[in-house]
């Protein structure tokens, strides 16, 4: 084994994401310390930090059965503890997607573990196939191009076959080898590299099925886990997709209809959202949230259905789509392309496409035929199709039959939910929980979306979790703080004076003329 230091530098461009790509966050920072702290490291400074950190790499092989074969680098930074007296247990960060850049996300997460940081190191590893380990990336879109050119299916088809195929010309362009048993091997790799007898681990979304992947192989080496959003191994993506996507939407839908103010602007709110499908496909005008150059844009189920899952996995997005479903349905798609728009321009980090489908083909599709999930009646099969399409030709790796399972969590285990998460509803972790044992505990926050660990509170709840003593104190931290926030209200335009709001007059939003 190998370690070596290089320095991590350039800014994360967001980008605009692909409507292929799974949205999702999350990655670490912390203060700094003297160089001569971390011996074998190389001084680095990362993206989005003040201080500077310390970054190296484990060399590893991309076949973990031939370890003569072909090497890859695994790369990952250190973010080390304010104290001079850290503790011994480092908190690994697991970044989401699948595709994310663990060390991109540095500066987007400072907050989060900032308390965390001062006594012990954060560690920050870029899995297989993003960042600088061996990196699976597709060409960008770029912001300005055309809106025919972004959403059009089959030049999206196109674009992924072409990346496929690049990829594959790479050294280490196998792509069955980059699977997430596979890859917490590398995981494991580093701790080892740091000399850290146990490790704590926080991940969110995917980053959670990887913490649980780690938790199966090494339980001794795990001192605490908590797990935000969780997708658990047996979670088939693009089916449960399609059931909780339909649910989160329905939620929206049903809301308005209890909230007096909701109801008397946009009275037939879910007939609106039911004549706009049925009207499809068809040609829409829109106005390019980035160029501001109108265009022609020829609106599909699915892409509808992509740009209205954007704004379900944040509760304060969310409140604007009985607004954009209103004005859809009325032909203009604005209101609704920019809140998709607006997630995708977060800090997020870029999706390594190559990564994504490389896991995602050989670890969820292999089981479309044993999910026991219901499609939504309309998101249907739009998910699944969209991959059996891209998979068809994406080489699929051997995932072990234990992967599958989550046994009996030898360390404490908080796992977080968010009731309105249209990916990871309480449901997965539910029965995570129950797996793991009486070492695990699930908090749901009612009204959050995608990323409870967002909310200020709990943050707290994190650090306290992480810190305590001993196991029992652990799984005793209060955890109900943000138990009482409430769902945000659907937005309503301000209306012009004397304007006639409700039923047949509905007010245009402003700026806008029928």
């Amino acid at each position: 084994m190998r370690v070596s230091g290089q320095p991590v530098r350039g800014p994360a461009g967001p980008g605009l994401a692909s409507l292929l790509a799974l949205l999702v966050l999350w990655g670490g920072a912390g203060p700094a310390a003297a160089a001569d702290e971390r011996p074998g490291l190389t001084p680095c400074w990362v993206a989005g930090l003040e201080n500077q950190a310390f970054c190296g790499s484990v060399r590893r092989p991309l076949d973990p059965l031939q370890p003569a074969g072909v090497m890859i680098d695994v790369h990952f930074a250190v973010l080390p503890s304010l104290a001079r007296n850290r503790k011994p247990d480092p908190v690994f960060l697991l970044a989401g997607g699948p595709g994310q850049s663990a060390i991109e996300l540095a500066g987007s997460a400072v907050r989060l573990l900032s308390r965390l940081g001062n006594r012990r190191d954060l560690v920050l590893v870029d899995q297989r196939g993003t960042g600088k380990s061996a990196p699976l990336a597709c060409a960008e879109i770029v912001p300005t191009a055309p809106l025919f050119e972004v959403f059009d299916p089959v030049r999206q088809m196109q674009r992924l076959a072409d990346c496929r195929g690049s990829l594959q010309k790479l050294p280490y362009g196998d792509l069955r080898h980059y699977t997430t048993w596979v890859a917490m091997q590398d995981l494991d790799a580093v701790r080892q590299a740091l000399g850290a007898e146990q490790i704590n681990l926080v991940g969110a979304s995917y980053g959670t099925r990887a913490a649980l992947e780690y938790l199966r192989q090494f339980p001794t080496r795990v001192r605490r886990a908590v797990l935000d959003g969780v997708a658990p191994p047996d979670m088939v993506l693009p089916v449960a997709s399609s059931s909780d996507n339909q649910v989160a939407l329905d939620a929206v839908l049903k809301a308005c209809e209890i909230e007096t103010p909701c109801q008397q602007r946009y009275p037939a709110l879910r007939q609106d959202w039911k004549r706009l499908l049925s009207s499809l496909p068809r040609d829409v005008q829109v106005i390019h949230p980035v160029t501001g150059v109108p265009e022609k844009l020829g609106l599909t189920r699915d892409l509808l259905l992509a740009l209205v899952r954007a704004p379900l996995y944040s509760p304060a997005m969310a409140a604007g789509l009985p607004m954009a479903l209103h004005e859809a349905a009325q032909g203009r798609l604005g209101p609704l392309l920019g809140l998709a728009s607006a997630l995708g321009g977060r800090r997020l980090g870029r999706i390594h496409e190559g990564m994504h489908f490389a896991v995602v083909c050989s670890e969820d599709l292999p089981r479309l035929a044993l999910s026991t999930d219901s499609p939504g009646a309309d998101f249907a099969d739009s998910f699944s199709r969209l991959y059996r399409e891209v998979c068809a030709g994406w080489p699929g790796g051997p995932v072990p039959a234990a992967f599958y399972t989550v046994p009996v969590a030898a360390a404490p285990v908080l796992l977080l939910s968010g009731g309105a998460d249209p990916v990871t509803p309480p449901r997965h972790a539910q029965r995570t929980a129950q797996a793991l044992g009486a070492a695990a505990r699930h908090v749901v926050v009612p009204q959050a979306g995608h990323g409870v660990l967002g909310l200020p509170c709990m943050r707290d709840v994190l650090f306290r979790f992480v810190d305590a003593t001993d196991d029992a104190q652990a799984l005793a931290v209060a955890a109900d703080c943000a138990l009482g926030i409430p769902r945000p209200q659907a937005f309503l335009p301000l209306a012009p004076a004397g304007a006639k709001v409700g039923g047949g007059g509905q007010t245009p939003p402003p700026g806008e003329r029928r």
